[in-house]
């Protein structure tokens, strides 16, 4: 290809789409049966990859548009969740005279009851990233103590307020990787389904093509070739015959014609074997 290029640099090849054309010609296939057979595989095969790459883009667009639809719904539920945290927090401190007991909770909490677990979704052969929630409310019994002598009930609300806001936070964290995911994954399987439309199956195509029509030809050359060989041949056999009748003209003697002699094949009637 790179000689190609250079002997059109050197000749003076005015445009930059014939200079394409020639590598192209010089990365032909052979044209022959076995290799338009291997294109029509591999043809059928990209035909195939296309359409379940397609199917593929189709079902992860489709859980892309429901995730961001309950993105768009966690975060709602998220601001108010984290506004009525903040609320119960401020009642918290006036039920509590003002004190700060955030350095009880602190010294309280030996184990934390609300722990998050990495899981797996499959959604068309894609693995997505997924976090679930295990509270263990046996290790808040040392919390639940918390406030007993005044504002214990409005401190357990406001833990109850915090707790699901955690969850809510944990649910929208999961979300957004998984729309994180499902993004890079439907550009890549995009930029797939794009190549095999626009650039390998066209290829292919063209390929076999280009082969059907050096095939046929070169049974045209070979229909030509065979046509004008037996010409020839008619030409020589009648020249030889013309010499042969001047020879024998000139000698006296007369020739059989060798088209004219009986034929051994010719139908004939034998002579019966048994009398």
């Amino acid at each position: 290809a790179q000689l190609l290029l250079l002997l059109a640099k050197f000749c003076n090849c005015p445009s930059p789409h014939s200079l394409k054309e020639l590598v192209a010609m010089s990365q032909r296939p052979a044209a022959n049966r076995m290799t338009l057979q291997t294109f029509k595989a591999r043809l059928v095969g990209a035909q195939k990859g296309f359409k379940l790459l397609k199917k593929k883009r189709d079902a992860l667009k489709a859980k892309f548009q429901s995730l961001l639809k309950e993105i768009v719904d966690t975060k709602l539920k998220v601001g108010a969740g984290l506004n009525d945290a903040a609320f119960s927090l401020a009642k918290a401190h006036w039920a509590m005279a003002g004190d700060d007991f955030s350095a009880s909770v602190v010294e309280r909490a030996r184990r934390p009851s609300i722990v998050c677990k990495l899981t797996a979704e499959n959604v068309a052969g894609v693995s997505i990233p997924t976090f679930k929630v295990c509270h263990d409310a046996t290790k808040d019994t040392a919390i639940q103590t918390l406030g007993v002598a005044h504002g214990g009930a409005v401190i357990n609300a406001c833990r109850e307020t915090y707790t699901k806001s955690v969850l809510l936070l944990v649910k929208l964290a999961s979300l957004q990787t998984a729309f994180k995911t499902l993004d890079e994954e439907i550009k890549m399987t995009s930029r797939r389904v794009n190549a095999l439309e626009y650039v390998l199956i066209p290829r292919i195509e063209d390929i076999c093509a280009y082969i059907n029509q050096e095939m046929d030809e070169q049974s045209r050359e070979e229909f030509f070739r065979v046509k004008k060989v037996v010409e020839k041949k008619k030409q020589k056999l009648e020249r030889e015959k013309i010499e042969m009748e001047k020879d024998a003209a000139k000698a006296g003697k007369i020739i059989a014609q060798a088209i004219d002699a009986p034929s051994m094949l010719d139908k004939q009637k034998d002579s019966d074997i048994i009398f």
